[in-house]
């Protein structure tokens, strides 16, 4: 995972990246539980599915460019091939790969197991070359 990230963005780049991952992911939780309760076809349920665990790991930032990943594609595919409002799958499939592409940030999962640890090396103890 890490090899997919060149840093994790810290600061304010860092706070809009997890306000990206809160949002979609909010979003795709709530718009695949409202398609759920209708009772739908086997291949809107199996997409809702997978949209709703995508949602769930693009939450807290974990395997985001997996995620990412996933919902831009099943988006794509909502887009082309069912029916409903295009221009929001658009929207979360615009987000979705753009999260993949840039990563999840800081304050994720993700950073927190994959990324750059610091290592503090202790002073070197000089020597004197005193007789």
């Amino acid at each position: 995972m890490r090899r997919l990230y060149s840093t994790f963005a810290g600061g304010w780049p860092g706070i809009g990246l997890l306000l990206m991952r809160l949002v979609v992911g909010s979003a795709l939780i709530v718009r695949a539980s409202s398609i759920l309760w209708n009772d739908p076809p086997i291949n809107t349920t199996v997409m809702s599915v997978f949209l709703a665990g995508c949602g769930i790991l693009l939450i807290p930032g974990l395997w985001t460019p997996v995620a990412g990943t996933l919902v831009a594609l099943l988006e794509i595919w909502q887009i082309l091939a069912l029916a409903g409002d295009r221009w929001v799958a658009l929207l979360l499939g615009t987000i979705g790969g753009a999260l993949a592409m840039l990563g999840p940030g800081l304050w994720s999962v993700d950073a927190r197991l994959f990324g750059w640890k610091r290592v503090e090396v202790p002073p070197r103890k000089s020597r004197s070359n005193s007789p």
